[in-house]
């Protein structure tokens, strides 16, 4: 369980967005800055494998259903010099989406629309094994 109290913050985090739309981008952009995190996006698959790779981010937040591909597919084709905390988002919640999240290498699979209480609960988990990585 997540502890509630201002001690045990998490940490601010470098979080790469990737959603096709702008709307979702913008609002789920607008909302983790504000709750102090940085965050670089991108609006497709192919914008973030030529962006990803050279920011150093600590976590990435994909949709699965992308216009030029998917998250799955980001996850597969991703070559980055060290493991990223994954979470996937989408309206597509069968077991089968969520166990194919799980195989590409996402932590979490969150059905949209996101609740911001599951969002920050992946965050803090994210910033508690960053804080313990050597």
């Amino acid at each position: 369980m997540i502890a509630s109290n201002s001690d045990h913050k998490p940490r601010p985090l470098r979080i790469f967005l990737v959603e096709n739309h702008r709307d979702t981008l913008e609002y789920m952009q607008m909302y983790l800055e504000m709750m102090g995190h940085t965050v670089l996006t991108a609006s497709s698959m192919t914008k973030a494998l030529a962006a990803l790779p050279g920011t150093d981010c600590d976590v990435l937040i994909s949709d699965i259903g992308l216009t030029d591909g998917n998250g799955w597919l980001l996850m597969e084709r991703l070559q980055l010099p060290r493991p990223l905390y994954a979470i996937a988002m989408s309206g597509f919640g069968m077991g089968a989406d969520q166990l194919k999240s799980q195989e590409a290498g996402y932590r979490r699979h969150l059905l949209k629309p996101i609740k911001p209480e599951e969002l920050d609960a992946a965050l803090a988990e994210a910033s508690q094994e960053l804080a313990l990585a050597p």
